[in-house]
């Protein structure tokens, strides 16, 4: 089972260079994860024939946005955070407005896993949405991870805006305390880990220079001058069915590239994680 999660930056510029179709062919996931997709379903054409699709578009126009596109048909899916859910908070409309109305989370339910893509709010190059990251939206995701992995194991994968230590990013020193790089994101992140989720990529990759974001300016790309901030975590249990994990660099038309996972899939439907 190949999951691939891609923050494309608008999926109608990515279907307009001509790379989205020439990756899907090349890599046939068995499920893709889009955020930032910026588009309604009905704004884009596209040919995903084979593929069950999922969108959750966010309110306002050319903005955020997450889509799901699945081989198997899922048990279910749920756009945003649950109702039942996010009304625990005392920030319950912001937390669904966050979720649903800026688009920004799709859980689909298959036999032996849920698969959750998700699009984590920036905190702003002012720092405006920190804290909106760091008490609310954060802790928050964290718990509904764990609340469905309570029922089965969770894959969770997408664009969450922090790199989590110096290794995920080139230039750590001069980008402590800036967005992406704050106390506060890491710490959220550093949660996940803590609550037994397991990056996967570091199960096969150590060290520096694995970057999943490039600025535009001065040539960065080409310099591998970026940051790692899309990720795959998994439930504890599934760490051994992850056969292989990859970030994808040479997948162009976003500043973002793709990363992948491969689970073994006969261990999750033989129950043996």
């Amino acid at each position: 089972m190949k999951i691939y999660s891609w923050n494309v930056n608008g999926i109608r510029a990515v279907l307009k260079k001509g790379t989205f179709q020439k990756f899907v062919e090349e890599h046939q996931p068995d499920v893709l994860c889009l955020q930032e997709t910026k588009a309604t379903r009905d704004q884009v054409e596209i040919d995903m024939s084979g593929y069950h699709e999922y969108w959750n578009s966010a309110v306002k126009k050319g903005y955020s946005g997450t889509a799901l596109f699945s081989r198997q048909e899922p048990l279910s899916v749920v756009n945003g955070f649950p109702h039942a859910f996010a009304k625990r908070y005392s920030f319950a409309d912001e937390l669904e407005r966050d979720s649903a109305e800026e688009g920004r989370v799709i859980t689909a339910e298959y036999p032996g896993c849920y698969v959750v893509t998700v699009y984590t709010p920036n905190a702003k190059d002012d720092l405006s949405r920190l804290a909106l990251r760091h008490k609310h939206w954060d802790p928050a995701f964290l718990d509904y991870c764990v609340q469905l992995q309570q029922e089965k194991p969770v894959v969770f994968c997408g664009d969450l805006n922090v790199a989590h230590t110096e290794l995920d990013l080139s230039n750590p020193g001069p980008n402590r305390g800036k967005k992406g790089f704050t106390d506060e994101e890491r710490e959220g992140f550093q949660n996940f880990v803590d609550a037994g989720f397991v990056d996967t990529f570091r199960i096969f990759k150590q060290g520096n220079g694995h970057y999943t974001w490039w600025s535009h300016f001065a040539n960065a790309r080409a310099r591998n001058i970026g940051w790692r901030i899309d990720y795959v975590l998994v439930s504890a249990p599934l760490r051994g069915a992850v056969q292989a994990a990859a970030i994808h660099p040479d997948v162009m038309g976003s500043d973002h590239c793709p990363v992948s996972i491969e689970l073994n899939i006969q261990a999750l439907r033989s129950g043996a994680v």
